[in-house]
């Protein structure tokens, strides 16, 4: 009998990670990377990371794999609750001047630019903050992502994770300590029902910020017109 990927590379049985044709960028922790379809975080599709409150180290869950991104390849930052720290960037050998920071006028825009930036591909990776999003959104959002092979994390509040999502890729974060608990709760593959424990290296965190220290961590000032860069990211 032929095995299902034999038959269709999206086919899986329900007791197996699934098999990807593109291989998954490494997360950078093993346990994780384990526990993934493809071994690590999959191009082309929309991964959603469910937290508490931003700044419980979602940057720094995502840091190994964006360090291994292209260089001239921007990082999109859509809509993030806070001011990019800069020194955290830099401490944690991510280059600043990747980053590409829009702060649209309202919600609806900030989708608009997501589809956007996923649909011309010049992106290394697009990190969107989606405090309240429709499902329908969410499905233009994946098929945009399908399009290409940026890294695409929606990252939205924990309570969104009683709500459906076409996301083929779902994680619940929760503050632990020196680190995060991650739950994976949705993944082409069996289900995942313990918690992973990731720990931070303390030696990573930049020295002239406490390792608590959020790297989304100042307010936003008043927000430009849509479609305009800010300022304080275009030097």
């Amino acid at each position: 009998m032929l095995s299902p990927e034999h038959i269709h590379p999206a086919l899986w049985r329900a007791t197996q990670l699934a098999r990807s044709a593109n291989r998954g960028i490494p997360t950078g922790h093993a346990a994780l990377s384990a526990q993934l379809p493809g071994g690590g975080w999959p191009p082309g599709a929309l991964i959603e990371l469910l937290a508490p409150h931003p700044g419980i180290g979602e940057i720094r869950l995502l840091q190994p794999a964006l360090s291994q991104l292209d260089s001239r390849q921007p990082i999109a930052l859509v809509q993030p609750p806070h001011v990019p720290h800069l020194a955290c960037w830099q401490g944690w050998r991510l280059d600043a001047r990747q980053l590409l920071w829009v702060a649209p006028e309202r919600p609806a825009d900030a989708l608009w630019a997501a589809e956007q930036i996923l649909k011309h591909g010049s992106c290394g990776a697009l990190l969107c903050w989606l405090p309240r999003v429709r499902p329908e959104a969410l499905r233009r959002l994946h098929l945009a992502a399908q399009g290409g092979t940026t890294l695409c994390f929606a990252l939205r509040p924990a309570v969104a994770a009683q709500q459906a999502s076409p996301a083929p890729l779902r994680l619940a974060l929760a503050p632990a300590a020196g680190g995060l608990s991650v739950h994976i709760l949705k993944r082409r593959g069996p289900a995942c029902p313990e918690p992973l424990t990731i720990v931070f290296d303390p030696a990573a965190s930049p020295a002239s910020v406490p390792p608590h220290h959020a790297p989304l961590d100042r307010r936003l000032p008043a927000l430009p017109a849509a479609g305009r860069r800010t300022p304080a990211m275009a030097s």
